[in-house]
């Protein structure tokens, strides 16, 4: 690893999505959009869903991100634990929609119902939006 780059990392509880040395990364997290360069000091963040974009050799990658943390250290290297990451031209935009009304109906039943969990419903259509986002956004510029 040369010093104009950083180890970069992203896993979610099913896999490693991307691990390879990169220019840059730009991640979304609660307080705000960061980029991260070579020489950033250390970080811990809390994650929000939105678009992450990857800068590696190869070009610019885009991906879908729900959540997680993020963890810089001091020595050029960039750890995130994703719940959910995805990368933009994998992102199957029909079952993202119905994945989305699903979540949407069964909110709209919830109102009725006791016990039931709205955080996460809430959670699941905001994921499911920024898959279609980030989907959509990317099938454009393809």
């Amino acid at each position: 690893m040369s010093d104009n780059t950083l180890k970069f990392k992203i896993a979610t509880p099913e896999s490693v999505v991307y691990e390879d040395e990169v220019k840059q990364v730009s991640i979304p997290t609660t307080t705000g959009e960061i980029t991260v360069l070579p020489n950033h000091i250390p970080l811990v963040s809390v994650l929000q869903a939105g678009e992450l974009k990857i800068v590696d050799k190869d070009g610019e990658h885009v991906l879908a991100l729900s959540g997680g943390f993020l963890e810089i250290r001091g020595n050029n290297e960039i750890v995130i634990l994703a719940d959910h990451a995805e990368r933009a031209g994998d992102i199957d935009l029909d079952a993202a929609e119905e994945a989305r009304k699903r979540a949407e109906e069964e909110m709209e039943k919830a109102k009725t119902e006791e016990n039931v969990d709205f955080a996460k419903l809430q959670a699941v259509i905001d994921r499911e939006m920024n898959r279609i986002r980030v989907g959509n956004k990317y099938k454009k510029v393809k």
